[in-house]
């Protein structure tokens, strides 16, 4: 079993910066792709990016060159970076871990977190 808990979020002003973390506990943790995912009102949940236990990334078009994932493996932790962000980023974020490859369908994780909120004002 592993439990996520995601932290970071707020509010921020069109052009500015947050940083997501999401700490893991439960074994085997390293091994672990993790993802973060994000759910505005009325919309489905949306890949964002992705990360694998060798740091191996993948982004969605939407946030490439404004968002950098990363995982501090001996924390248990793995980052969002959120930069220029925009008012359509508005969402709640939320950490996903699982085994295997990098996948960016929400229903090939296994373990979620509580969610973020990320609200970006113009």
């Amino acid at each position: 079993q592993v439990q996520l808990v995601e932290s970071g979020g707020g509010l921020v002003q069109a052009g500015g910066s947050l940083r997501l973390s999401c700490a893991a506990s439960g074994r085997a943790y390293s091994r672990y792709v993790m993802g973060w995912f994000r759910q505005a009102p009325g919309k489905q949940r949306e890949f964002v990016a992705a990360i694998s236990w060798s740091a191996s990334t993948t982004y969605a078009d939407s946030v490439k060159g404004r968002f950098t994932i990363s995982r501090d493996n001996a924390k248990n932790t793995v980052y969002l970076q959120m930069n220029s962000l925009k008012p359509e980023d508005t969402a709640v974020y939320y950490c996903a871990g699982r085994q295997g490859r990098i996948a960016i369908d929400a229903s090939e994780y296994t373990y979620w977190g509580q969610g973020t909120q990320v609200t970006v004002s113009s």
